[in-house]
């Protein structure tokens, strides 16, 4: 049987690192990118089956240098999983543009630049996985954070067009959308909100918790579990979805 090998941007830590280690963990060969060579190379020691490249998505000739390095040593990309994202908060009013332009690189852009360069050798093979990671970002409004909201959405949009575009040729592209995440990056939106408010990092976590109908924030492997089901045969019929993993916060 012949072994898949799967793409994963911001594999070095979070979501990322989750996701590289469930797809290993079913005998995926899995190829993760990142900018941090030194985190990239603590999720690969973790598996014999993951690999670290060092790129930066938004960056539409290190992705394609990404994409020959990693389909000559591991054969061609049957799964991509667009993940990499950053996020920052500030009053609509007081975004700059080159705050915004930047959110936007990162999360539309690069998820974008991720995937473009499989799509042709997925149709070729009539088979292939798409998947990225927004957010619950990308289906409803959150204040603060206009310029993430508006790149969420955009992801969205982008998925939806894709997987009317490659219906017909075996590949599926869906979406998985996840509430606040328990993640560095959750941690930097705390300090965040610490340094603004003058809260506490206690209330600041509560806070954010509560716009979980749970009362709780997301793992990262809950994520990954998501993101495993949609590479199997069982989500072979699903294509063009948001998959909200938010305790209920949005459907």
């Amino acid at each position: 049987m012949t072994t898949r090998h799967a793409l994963v941007t911001g594999g070095g830590s979070g979501v990322g690192r989750a996701i590289a280690l469930a797809l290993a963990g079913a005998g995926i060969d899995v190829t993760i990118c990142g900018r941090r060579e030194a985190a990239l190379a603590e999720v690969a020691r973790q598996s014999d089956r993951i690999f670290g490249i060092a790129a930066d998505v938004t960056n539409e000739a290190a992705m394609a240098s990404l994409y020959s390095q990693a389909e000559a040593a591991r054969g061609p990309i049957d799964i991509v999983v667009a993940n990499a994202g950053m996020s920052g908060s500030a009053p609509a009013q007081r975004t700059s543009l080159a705050d915004w332009q930047r959110t936007l690189d990162v999360n539309l852009t690069g998820a974008f630049l991720t995937v473009k360069p499989a799509l042709a050798g997925m149709a070729a093979r009539k088979s292939g996985r798409v998947i990225f990671v927004a957010s619950t970002a990308g289906l409803k409004g959150y204040p603060y954070v206009a310029a993430y909201v508006a790149a969420k959405h955009g992801v969205v949009g982008l998925m939806r067009a894709l997987a009317v575009e490659t219906v017909k040729s075996g590949v599926t592209v869906n979406a998985v959308c996840p509430g606040f995440i328990e993640t560095e990056m959750l941690e930097e939106s705390i300090q965040r909100i610490v340094e603004k408010t003058g809260r506490s990092a206690e209330e600041a976590r509560t806070s954010l918790a509560s716009t979980n109908p749970q009362g709780r924030f997301i793992q990262p492997e809950e994520v990954a579990a998501a993101v495993l089901w949609l590479c199997g045969d069982a989500a072979q019929s699903i294509t063009g979805q948001t998959i909200s993993i938010s305790g209920g916060e949005t459907w």
